[in-house]
């Protein structure tokens, strides 16, 4: 371990069997939970919790106040914009635990990015370089590229991988140009 190099902020906690990689910033008043995996060129905001066995990929930006729940795994370059809200399990009840083995998974896949205070409830996969809008609520799969937004979420439009809306499948500011093909 002597070899990596990482930074992590004097209040925050990381259990052991944590693997962090190169690069990675954890800010403050953060706990990394044990079986925790985070990618390199990683940025970890203030007061953020990622619970056992999490799987994040490499160049991910947490913002503040998120707290990252086991089940999920974030492929490379997701954006979790502040106070954004990640769930495990559909039915909790404090009385009947369902333990870890029954916890639902949720994959949001490369490029993704959630705006802040949206809630990702679990069992769903969020599309490569889907965007989810402010305070949003997906409670389904949202397909690659789609722009959605809303409580529950519903898909308005499509967005390019530099996060602009598309315009009849061009980008204005970068000039990629997408065509739809089975409605994705």
């Amino acid at each position: 371990m002597d070899n990596i190099v990482y930074l992590i902020h004097e209040s925050s906690y990381v259990d052991d069997n944590v693997e962090i990689g190169e690069g990675t910033e954890i800010g403050r008043f953060c706990h990394i939970q044990s079986g925790a995996v985070i990618g390199k060129n990683c940025f970890v905001g203030e007061n953020v919790n990622i619970s056992n066995n999490v799987r994040i990929g490499d160049r991910c930006i947490i913002q503040n106040n998120v707290s990252l729940y086991e089940g999920l795994v974030l492929e490379s370059d997701v954006f979790c914009g502040t106070s954004a809200v990640f769930t495990n399990d559909l039915t909790p009840r404090a009385e009947h635990p369902k333990g870890r083995e029954n916890y639902k998974k949720t994959l949001l896949k490369k490029g993704a990015s959630v705006g802040a205070n949206a809630t990702i409830v679990c069992g769903i996969t969020i599309g490569e370089w889907a965007m989810v809008e402010v305070a949003s609520v997906v409670v389904n799969d949202v397909p690659p590229h789609a722009l959605v937004v809303g409580v529950p979420a519903r898909q308005i439009g499509w967005v390019c991988k530099c996060g602009r809306k598309l315009v009849n499948g061009k980008c204005e500011e970068c000039r990629k140009e997408y065509m739809l093909e089975d409605n994705q």
